[in-house]
């Protein structure tokens, strides 16, 4: 599977985070949980943790797409 890519955060000075996707908004994460995403992403692969973050991550369809007669090489 590709690793998830366009995602960006932005600490901002009164706490909050803000993820975007592609340049648009994606997320904004306050208190106990931008204190929760801070650490996870400072132990894991970013890009893979706003993803799950903001719940574009494995829809469940991924196999069904790559084995559609349109997507096979």
């Amino acid at each position: 599977m590709p690793k998830p890519q366009g995602f960006r955060y932005e600490d901002r000075p009164d706490g909050t985070v803000l993820i975007t996707h592609a340049g648009r908004r994606a997320a904004v994460l306050r208190g106990s949980r931008a204190d929760q995403f801070r650490n996870e992403v400072a132990t894991a692969d970013p890009q893979l943790v706003m993803a799950r973050w903001t719940g574009n991550y494995k829809h469940g369809n991924e196999r069904t797409a790559r084995n559609h007669p349109r997507n096979r090489r």
